[in-house]
């Protein structure tokens, strides 16, 4: 067999590198592209009318470049340009170790810096600025000398020590993952559902087209007479909260004394594309809630739930309550948005002409990809989630190891075009839900104050998905007693920290009706996991223990099949 020959594969990969938003998203990096010239070329148009001040910041840019050029071979502590906390490109040593790398890094990040700043200083209108500094940044992430071999100091080595064998590897990696029309980011062979990940045993009782009502079976002789019945996203799989088993929130519920129960969401196609929000709760939650409670005998039951589907879970309880039907004893909130009118960095792909686009794209039906969805998500932190898997699975021709949570964040689920769009407009863009009577759903006006029961409401400091200060809004709508908790980490980490492992801290009993900033400088920090401190709360509202019963489902709801159930074995093509 002959050697291969690094330069055409390094040419290949630069090649594919180069192009890998466009391959993996046409729209967004199109969008990207279209948006960031716009923003930028507004910029030029105001930077002319004051030439002198734009001449001097551009030779500035130029003298600090020049500078560094010449402190290559002898850099100095006093102009090093040193990457921002958290950015983790350049931790290898030879990007310190080696001039000319060293010198591409730091000139790399005095351009980005300076990029970053023009985009601050615009004086664009503040919707029009997010976007140019949220496309700004996705160009800065995408040029890092860490994305391509010739640049990247560790690649070379690596190259040098396998005698090219990583490019070839990771040119396999990559053919792959275009068939797959994703990027790997764990190695998926190590995980099966039903078997490592989505094991808690137990049985689906319930099922229509929509979803598979799961009841798992109890893990303590006596359980609280009050049920919990989880709500999770129907744009993910509901494994999340029950993932390898020490890793499982399912697990832990059943551990502290609870009858649990699960709604599995149908990845939906084509055909369930005219599905609304109203039938996600007439045809959903509502009948999850009634089979609960025949399979229980309960008067009352706790609801858990996840993102939109706390958004679910909220509506359908101000929908039961307008029909004088308050079957909760308690509700718990996790990184939910109630209140739209700060979406954070999602914001940049919502506004009125993106909203209308997507309203016109869909308006025959069908879904939006579940691949979609992701990527968007991924855009949000780029580094971490698309360039990271680049240099690692592409460049240096590694196998991602084992994670649960990333294996679940690929499995990616659709949306229907009626939900996704009214989903849009009603609430993203029109902030609708928080207006008593705002929105109507299954026939009655919904008004968020009529959920009275306790809340326990949980938010993650660095969640940018749902923004936790605007999470917080809720607690302004919400009319029973509310705990307010503030999680470390972000919108899935802060979610996920089993009470075993007492990893990182949280925040609780910050005084309350002055802002989220306000409750947070008020508040009282806790080291480790809030699990505990969830269970505690949550048995604070609930009813008597009762023996755990033997038997899953009754005669009404008959178990169908063994847990993790069908539906959620169904995986996007």
């Amino acid at each position: 067999m002959s050697a291969p020959d690094p330069e055409k594969i390094f040419a290949q990969l630069l090649s594919t590198t180069q192009h890998l938003p466009q391959g993996f998203s046409v729209a967004e990096s199109q969008q990207m592209t279209d948006l960031m010239l716009q923003s930028w070329s507004a910029m030029v148009q105001r930077s002319l009318e004051n030439p002198a001040e734009w001449l001097q910041t551009v030779s500035g840019f130029y003298q600090d470049q020049f500078r560094l050029w010449l402190n290559m071979f002898s850099p100095s502590p006093e102009t090093d340009v040193t990457p921002e906390p958290g950015d983790r490109r350049f931790s290898a040593p030879e990007w310190e170790t080696s001039p000319l790398h060293n010198y591409l890094k730091q000139s790399y990040l005095l351009s980005s810096r300076w990029l970053k700043e023009r985009v601050a200083e615009s004086g664009l209108d503040e919707a029009t600025q997010k976007k140019s500094d949220f496309y700004t940044r996705q160009f800065i992430d995408a040029l890092s000398p860490t994305n391509y071999p010739l640049t990247n100091p560790e690649v070379l080595k690596e190259t040098l020590e396998s005698k090219g064998q990583n490019l070839l590897q990771g040119l396999e990696n990559l053919l792959q993952d275009i068939e797959k029309d994703r990027i790997s980011m764990t190695d998926e062979s190590a995980f099966e559902l039903g078997k490592n990940l989505a094991a808690t045993p137990g049985s689906v009782v319930f099922q229509n087209e929509l979803f598979q009502l799961i009841q798992f079976r109890p893990l303590t002789e006596t359980v609280s007479d009050h049920p919990v019945l989880i709500v999770p996203p129907c744009i993910n799989k509901y494994y999340v909260l029950d993932l390898s088993e020490d890793n499982s929130y399912v697990r832990y519920c059943l551990e502290q004394g609870n009858n649990v129960f699960i709604i599995s969401w149908r990845n939906p196609d084509e055909s369930l594309g005219d599905k609304t929000w109203d039938d996600y709760l007439t045809e959903g939650t509502i009948p999850a809630i009634k089979a609960v409670k025949s399979i229980t005998g309960a008067k009352k039951i706790h609801g858990v739930a996840w993102c939109i589907g706390g958004t679910m879970l909220a509506t359908t309880m101000a929908v039961l309550a307008a029909k004088r039907n308050k079957p909760f004893a308690s509700a718990t909130f996790f990184t939910t948005l109630l209140d739209f009118s700060d979406p954070g960095e999602l914001g940049v792909f919502i506004d009125a002409d993106q909203v209308k686009q997507q309203e016109e794209k869909l308006a025959e039906g069908g879904v939006l990809p579940g691949k979609q969805l992701a990527t968007t998500f991924a855009m949000l932190r780029a580094n971490d989630l698309i360039w990271n898997y680049v240099v690692n699975n592409y460049l240096k021709g590694k196998t991602p190891p084992p994670f649960d949570i990333l294996y679940w964040n690929s499995d990616s689920t659709n949306m229907t075009a009626a939900m996704y769009t009214w989903y849009l407009r009603r609430m993203y863009l029109e902030n609708k839900l928080v207006e008593p009577g705002g929105v109507e759903l299954c026939g009655v006006p919904v008004d968020l104050g009529r959920i009275d029961c306790p809340v326990y409401f949980l938010s993650a400091i660095e969640d940018h998905i749902a923004p936790w200060k605007t999470t917080y809004i809720a607690t302004d709508h919400l009319k029973g007693p509310i705990d307010f908790v503030l999680a470390a980490s972000g919108h899935i980490a802060g979610v996920l920290n089993p009470a075993h492992k007492n990893k990182r801290h949280f925040w609780v009993n910050g005084e309350t009706g002055q802002g989220a900033d306000h409750w947070l400088a008020t508040a009282e920090t806790v080291p480790g996991s809030w699990w505990p401190h969830w269970d505690r709360w949550l048995k604070s509202h609930a009813g008597k223990q009762i023996p755990a019963p033997v038997q899953l489902g009754n005669q009404d709801y008959p178990e169908i099949e063994a847990a993790p159930g069908s539906f959620v074995l169904a995986r996007e093509k």
